[in-house]
């Protein structure tokens, strides 16, 4: 199955619904687009939908790693919601979820950061 990606900005938050397998192919095409929607929209927290995204690999990781530490620097955050049985495995034994937030839903991601609605 394809990678898609829909992205959507409230305020300065940046929701990002994925479907299908983010493998290193799918993570090459979309990280300078993400990078350069970050920046011109001056983009401070993000949301990923994960609840369509039946597989991830490493360099997925990677991606989602250094969006992070990105936000990290801006003082902004990264939430983590409606994460697939499949990838919240990898979540898992990756470590990823000490450091980032995770939520059972989109609304309440985006309540987390005052944008619900």
């Amino acid at each position: 199955m394809a990678f898609t990606v829909q992205a959507e900005i409230k305020k300065d938050v940046l929701l990002l619904r994925m479907q299908g397998e983010l493998d290193h192919h799918a993570t090459e095409k979309i990280r300078g687009e993400l990078i350069e929607l970050m920046e011109e929209q001056n983009i401070k927290h993000i949301v990923l939908n994960l609840a369509k995204l039946d597989f991830m690999d490493s360099s997925g990781l990677g991606l989602m790693l250094g969006r992070y530490k990105h936000l990290q620097k801006k003082e902004g955050s990264m939430v983590i919601c409606a994460i697939s049985k499949p990838v919240k495995r990898l979540f898992e034994m990756s470590g990823l979820f000490r450091i980032m937030v995770i939520e059972p839903s989109e609304d309440q991601a985006l309540m987390r950061l005052g944008v619900a609605g």
